[in-house]
């Protein structure tokens, strides 16, 4: 079973707004169904978990069957960061799947996922045990010696700018949970899944990825998201 693990847990201070983020509409449409939608249409996901606001669950439910997300089986009460909403969504599927079972987090406020890049991190992950979306870093990359000046820069070569969707077999992702929060490993400040499998010690394996799937956190990302939803592909760009 591949199961999405959506995680709605922000409040968006940064956007300025008076609701979430993820519940902003767009052309009549929260940000958060876009995110959903795209988890429901595509064939290899068989359930969606949505780890979500207190106060925001009736909502959701409602949407969900506004938009007819069917596939949204759970929804859970966030953490007070990332890293603790995604635990408590992995603690909820603990006897509810089985150990190979592929969860694929994703983070809300992306809602332009693709079905190819989910695709293929359902197949990487099914080959290697994991996988994580990632492109190309496109820009020069230096080291601040001080707030004025470099002498260090980073081949772009080396880097890779990872993202979400990205997917873990459940077995090793809710033993990897239980360790770091014992250890108190790799759950501290900006962590994620990701950063958190590196410090204890895994190997990440790259999936495909696009440009167009942005985090919404600021007015410019909603002005973007608006301008791809309007854009038509031009008919001579392959």
């Amino acid at each position: 079973m591949n199961i999405a693990l959506i995680i709605a847990g922000g409040s968006g201070q940064r956007l300025g707004q008076d609701i979430p983020k993820q519940f902003i509409n767009v052309y009549d449409k929260p940000v958060l169904v876009y995110t959903l939608e795209s988890f429901q249409r595509h064939p290899q996901i068989d359930a969606i978990e949505l780890v979500c606001l207190d106060g925001w669950h009736d909502v959701v439910k409602a949407y969900a069957k506004q938009f007819n997300i069917d596939k949204l089986r759970w929804i859970v009460s966030g953490g007070s960061t990332a890293q603790e909403s995604i635990r408590d969504g992995v603690y909820n599927l603990d006897g509810k799947c089985s150990a190979d079972d592929i969860i694929i987090i994703h983070d809300g406020i992306r809602p332009l996922v693709d079905d190819s890049v989910l695709s293929d991190v359902i197949i990487k992950c099914t080959q290697y045990g994991n996988a994580v979306t990632a492109l190309p870093y496109n820009e020069q990359i230096f080291v601040a010696d001080d707030d004025k000046s470099t002498t260090h820069y980073i081949p772009r070569e080396t880097l890779r700018r990872v993202a979400t969707p990205q997917a873990y077999l459940y077995g090793r992702l809710n033993r990897a949970y239980h360790e770091a929060y014992e250890r108190k490993v790799g759950i501290y400040g900006s962590s994620y899944t990701n950063t958190m499998m590196v410090e204890l010690g895994e190997t990440l394996y790259f999936a495909a990825g696009s440009d167009k799937n942005i985090k919404i956190t600021t007015k410019e990302d909603l002005e973007l998201f608006k301008a791809y939803l309007k854009m038509e592909k031009d008919k001579w760009l392959k």
